[in-house]
This record gives C-alpha cells, sequence and structure tokens, in this order.
C-alpha cells in the first residue's frame, strides 16, 4: 500500500461526503472538498510519477476513484436540480461505453490496452471545471453568465469526441 494509493482511497471516502453536502446544499463545503478531491488526484499522480510509488493497484484505483468523483457529482447536481438531465446522460454514457468495451474484449480474450488520449484528458478537465464551476457559483452566490452555458457545450462537444476517439479505437483494434 503506497501513499498515492492512500490518498485515492481517500479521494473514495470523500465522495459520499460530497454527495451529502449536496443534497444538502452546503455548497461552499462540497466546493472545498470537491477542490481537495482534484488536488489529492493531482498529488497522487505526481507521488506516483516522480517519486516511483507507482503500483498497479494504484493504475487501477485512480481511474475507479475520478470516475466515482465525476459521476457521482454529476449524477446528484442534475438530482437537485442544478444542471440538466441530458449531460449526465451524455457523461455517465461515454463511461459506461468505454468500460463494456474493456470488458468484452476481455471475455473475448482480446485485452485493449488502455492509456489516457489527449481528448480524453481535455474532457476530464472540461468535466471537472464545469463542476467546480457550478459548485463556486452556487457556493458564494456568484452569477457566471454565459460562462456556465460556453463550459457546458465544451462538457458536451469533448465527451463525444471522446466517445468517438474511444469507440475508434477499440473497433480498430477489435477488428485487427
Amino acid at each position: 500500500m503506497t501513499l498515492p494509493n492512500l490518498i485515492t482511497i481517500g479521494r473514495l471516502v470523500l465522495v459520499p461526503v460530497l454527495i451529502m453536502m449536496i443534497v444538502n446544499e452546503r455548497w461552499q463545503g462540497a466546493f472545498i472538498l470537491f477542490l481537495i478531491a482534484g488536488l489529492s488526484d493531482a498529488l497522487d499522480g505526481y507521488l506516483a510519477k516522480h517519486h516511483g510509488m507507482a503500483s498497479e493497484l494504484g493504475a487501477y484505483l485512480d481511474p475507479i476513484a475520478d470516475k466515482a468523483l465525476i459521476v457521482s457529482i454529476y449524477i446528484t447536481l442534475a438530482v437537485v436540480g442544478v444542471i440538466p438531465s441530458w449531460i449526465v446522460i451524455l457523461v455517465v454514457s461515454r463511461d459506461i461505453m468505454i468500460v463494456s468495451a474493456v470488458i468484452l474484449s476481455w471475455v473475448m480474450l482480446r485485452p485493449v490496452p488502455i492509456a489516457p488520449m489527449i481528448i480524453s484528458k481535455l474532457n476530464t478537465v472540461a468535466q471537472i471545471g464545469f463542476a467546480a464551476l457550478v459548485l463556486g457559483s452556487k457556493g458564494f452566490g456568484l452569477d457566471p453568465g454565459p460562462a456556465l452555458q460556453i463550459a457546458q457545450g465544451l462538457v458536451a462537444l469533448l465527451t463525444l469526441g471522446s466517445m468517438a476517439a474511444y469507440l475508434g479505437y477499440w473497433l480498430r483494434h477489435m477488428a485487427s
């Protein structure tokens, strides 16, 4: 059990706390906790890569923690009526498609090597930025104006682009 893995597990533990904060409209606390979760993601990645603490467990745990955080936040924000359901459906569908493709390739004994693509990294940044903008604007009573619609549109475009890129990659892999 490495320090980055412990940090990642800590991020997983924050997810239900964040959900409760959003449901109870404790927006400032939710925003701060979301920032802490984001910083913990950067910290565990830095420690793993630059200090020789990478592990096989961490390679699995980190994306699970990231997805648990993003999917949970998006679903909860939609449930409380702060973001539209369609953006959540898009974000969650992309993740379900990727996980399903990986599982199917394993079942077919054609495991697909997974490496994050640039568009996927941009998508993650946009998704986190949009969630932070929503939580921050609610927490501090700020009107984000058109920035909210722009961020939401960017998430939609990058999510669709990432979905298409992974689907194309998977199809090429399965056809070879």
